[in-house]
């Protein structure tokens, strides 16, 4: 049975010093409405050491749950908050390799 889940990966360029609000903006989403969410299995926010951006590591149960994440009114809610703290890419696509020592 082939697994059909996808990783989200979204790569945040911050702007100066806006880091640490970005960070608490992305946990507040995550924790009000993105683990609510149906096919949500995980979130990583990974913040840059130079404090110029943040890559936030998703993965869902299908492409179906990524779209519904994105059009989620109480996400779209959250979409121009981020974007007044930092420029968004969005890569979606699922794991060819996973391996760890």
């Amino acid at each position: 049975m082939a697994d059909d889940s996808v990783i989200l990966i979204n790569l945040l360029k911050v702007q100066p010093g806006k880091q640490d609000a970005l960070i608490a903006l992305l946990k507040q989403n995550t924790d009000t409405v993105i683990r609510t969410l149906h096919g949500w299995k995980t979130t990583r926010l990974i913040p840059a050491l130079d404090g110029a951006s943040v890559v936030i590591y998703s993965e869902w149960e299908s492409p179906a749950a990524v779209e519904a994440m994105r059009s989620d009114p109480r996400m779209q809610a959250y979409f121009p908050q981020i974007i007044a703290l930092a420029s968004l890419e969005s890569v979606v696509g699922s794991a060819v390799l996973s391996d760890s020592f």
